[in-house]
């Protein structure tokens, strides 16, 4: 092997390394809001756990359009950084903040208005309704903060910066934290306390967020640059749409799966719930490592340099899938204690942990997932992800859910089955694709360096 290649791959090794530390820590403070929540009421009983739970899959179709407008913005900033074109860059921080004050007034108001029927449409039962319509309302108030801390967090990774959003979770995740303790406990106010505390740590998350953003030399947001810009909202809205319509078909998928789960009863959903609540925390390592290859992968393609182009997907892989081996085996051996530390149900613990210990052999396939994903957002290439999330999870969880549930009568470990295969199938079908891209297409799009 040529050393000076040798050199160039340790290099980018360490590169993506210090880059994806604080984007996993970031991804593991990001996920705390739910997980802090679901553990505090878990302990109130099944009921306050589902009141919580219900909603969380409409709560990831809201992030997940918030985020698919990050994407964009990775995408293209990163790219442009790359270029080193510093007007466009501008102009692009000036259009965040119009999608920012957009997106998160729409979606807030639409939120707001339809919180009264979501927990019916997600099939909860009559005595968990109340409590879950509070939830969701409250958390939907400081909408356009949820707006602000994915997109601008965004922006903020595209000029390689993964630090300053990292502190800026690690905040909000504090206070979250220390509310719940003092509303759910202090102040008896169980789930609603939950709702208020979660509330109070997106608007601080935003805000700070904000800050961050503002103060980016390399962005240098001017009010000149806060105008709509047609030809850049054309180009954001390429990469953005398809990735919104990944988010939007994956997360109408999941409603469609939770509320089939739901109408098994009220435990097994418990078990469910957090059971993938408990599960999350393990490959979200994966999620940071492809957030910090994107921008790398954006910066590279901007630069026109395809032998760092293909090394940083090379290694974003290979760690991805050893990240997730290990954390299979930990998840397998941890799957009762886990289970245990957010609900006092026995029976909810014995059951969401058999679930678990199904799922830990195929987290290597869902990194192998995970980082292509991250290579194709990072390009700016959303539009064969959303073709392949959409067929996956449509044609293969959710039909074949609906049969274990509603015409073989299964348990919950064959709706469990119906996710695994889903998730191996979108992996490798992304795997072949990446192949084909690199071997096609690559070659025609960037010159070598």
């Amino acid at each position: 092997m040529d050393i000076n290649y040798k050199n160039t791959k340790n290099n980018l090794f360490k590169e993506l390394i210090i880059l994806a530390i604080p984007a996993i820590c970031e991804e593991i403070l990001g996920t705390l809001l739910q997980y802090v929540d679901t553990a505090m009421v878990g302990h109130l009983g099944e009921e306050a756990t589902a009141a919580v739970s219900t909603t969380t899959t409409i709560g990831w179709l809201i992030g997940g359009f918030f985020h698919s407008i990050g994407i964009a913005m990775l995408a293209i900033m990163s790219k442009t950084v790359g270029e080193g074109n510093d007007d466009k860059l501008k102009k692009l921080a000036g259009q965040a903040v119009i999608l920012v004050l957009g997106a998160g007034i729409s979606v807030g108001i639409l939120a707001i208005s339809l919180a009264g029927y979501i927990p019916v449409w997600m099939g909860a039962e009559d005595n968990v309704r109340p409590d879950a319509y509070k939830y969701f309302f409250i958390i939907s108030i400081p909408m356009i903060f949820r707006a602000a801390t994915l997109i601008f967090g965004s922006c903020i990774r595209a000029t390689l910066d993964t630090k300053s959003p990292m502190i800026v979770n690690l905040i909000a995740n504090a206070m979250n934290i220390i509310l719940d303790l003092i509303l759910i406990y202090g102040f008896d106010m169980g789930v609603t306390g939950a709702a208020y505390a979660t509330a109070v740590s997106y608007i601080t998350a935003g805000t700070l967020m904000f800050i961050v953003f503002k103060n980016k030399k390399q962005l240098d947001l001017s009010r000149k640059n806060i105008k709509a810009d047609r030809e850049i909202l054309r180009e954001i809205s390429k990469v953005a749409l398809p990735a919104a319509a990944t988010r939007a078909a994956s997360s109408f998928a999941y409603v469609v799966f939770a509320g089939l789960v739901s109408g098994m009863g009220t435990g097994i959903f418990a078990a469910h719930s957090i059971a993938v609540n408990a599960e999350t925390i393990f490959y979200i390592p994966g999620y940071g490592l492809s957030s910090a290859t994107s921008a790398m992968i954006g910066v590279a393609y901007g630069e026109k340099n395809t032998k760092r182009l293909k090394s940083v997907m090379q290694l974003s892989i290979m760690i991805t899938i050893g990240i997730m081996i290990i954390n299979g085996i930990v998840l397998y051996f941890s799957s009762y204690p886990l289970m245990d530390l957010f609900t006092s149900s026995e029976s909810v613990t014995v059951l969401g942990s058999g679930m678990l210990k199904i799922v830990a052999f195929t987290e290597p396939f869902f990194g192998l997932m995970i980082a292509v994903q991250g290579i194709f957002y990072g390009l700016g290439r959303t539009g064969k992800v959303f073709i392949i999330e959409t067929l996956s999870m449509w044609g293969i969880r959710i039909v074949f859910t609906i049969l274990c549930v509603k015409v073989w009568h299964t348990g919950l470990r064959e709706v469990w089955y119906c996710m695994i295969a889903d998730n191996i199938f979108k992996a490798i079908l992304l795997a072949v694709s990446l192949r084909g891209f690199i071997k096609r297409k690559l070659p025609n799009i960037i010159v070598n360096n």
